[in-house]
C-alpha cells in the first residue's frame, strides 16, 4: 500500500495549462518560479541520496502543490517499483514521452541527467502555460533545445497571462536555464543542485526588482535577447 500526503491543490497542471476556460487560478511569474524551486529541490534531494534515486518519470503532472502552492514531487521511484528495474538500469518498455531524454531511447539508460532533461520540459511548460506535447511537433522532440531556440526569438510562446508581472531579465534567465537543461548532450546539462540554486537566485532578483520598480513592472520586448550573451 502506498500512502501520500494530501495536497488540496493537486497537480500544477490544473492551474497552469491555458485551457481557454478561464481557470480560477492565475499563476504569477514569481509563483511559477517558486513552484519550480520546490520541484528542483525535490529532485535534488532524490539525487543526493546514497545511492541516488532517479525519478525516471518526472513531469508536470507529478508536481503537486499544497494550499500555499508549495510544490512537492510525487511518484518518485514508482516506476522502479512497478517495472522492477534498477535506478540507472535499462529503460525497458518506456514510451517516447515528450518529457523523456532522447538519450534514454538511444542508450537505454536512465541517469540523473535524464531527470534534468525532464525538468527542462517542465520549465518550458511553466514559461508557456501550455502542454509540451501539444506545443511541440513530434518530429522536433528529439532536438527540443534547437526547437526552443528557434521559437523563443519572439514573445509568442511566453504565456500571455504573465503580461505585466515579470522582468525581461528574469524571463531571459529562466528560458536560458530551461535551454541548458534541454541540452542534447547529457554531459553538458547542469546538475539539479545547480538548477535549484539558479532558480533561487532568479526569484530573489525578481523579487528585489519588482519591489524596487513596483507591481506591473514594464516588460521590455525580449525578442532575440533571450539567446544573446
Amino acid at each position: 500500500m502506498l500512502v501520500y500526503e494530501y495536497l488540496p491543490n493537486g497537480s500544477v497542471c490544473g492551474h497552469l495549462y491555458d485551457n481557454r476556460k478561464g481557470s480560477a487560478t492565475r499563476l504569477e511569474f514569481k509563483q511559477r518560479l517558486s513552484i519550480a524551486i520546490g520541484a528542483a529541490k525535490g529532485l535534488n534531494h532524490l539525487h543526493s541520496l546514497d545511492p541516488p534515486l532517479i525519478h525516471k518519470d518526472f513531469k508536470t503532472n507529478n508536481v503537486l502543490v499544497d494550499e500555499n502552492f508549495i510544490a512537492k514531487v510525487a511518484d518518485a521511484g514508482l516506476v522502479r517499483l512497478i517495472r522492477g528495474s534498477d535506478d540507472a538500469g535499462p529503460s525497458r518498455g518506456f514510451s517516447n514521452s515528450v518529457y523523456q531524454d532522447p538519450e534514454v531511447q538511444s542508450m537505454t539508460q536512465f541517469s540523473e541527467s535524464s531527470d534534468v532533461y525532464s525538468f527542462g520540459v517542465f520549465l518550458l511548460e511553466l514559461i508557456t502555460g501550455r502542454e509540451a506535447a501539444s506545443l511541440i511537433p513530434t518530429e522536433s522532440r528529439e532536438y527540443l533545445a534547437h526547437w526552443m531556440e528557434a521559437h523563443f526569438s519572439s514573445n509568442e510562446l511566453i504565456d500571455p497571462r504573465l503580461a505585466g508581472n515579470f522582468t525581461a531579465e528574469g524571463m531571459k534567465e529562466l528560458v536560458g536555464l530551461a535551454f541548458q537543461c534541454l541540452n542534447p548532450s547529457s554531459r553538458r546539462r547542469p546538475r539539479m543542485r545547480l538548477v535549484a540554486t539558479e532558480l533561487d537566485r532568479i526569484l530573489e532578483t525578481e523579487m528585489s526588482m519588482t519591489t524596487f520598480m513596483g507591481d506591473g513592472t514594464t516588460i521590455v520586448t525580449l525578442g532575440s535577447q533571450l539567446f544573446s550573451s
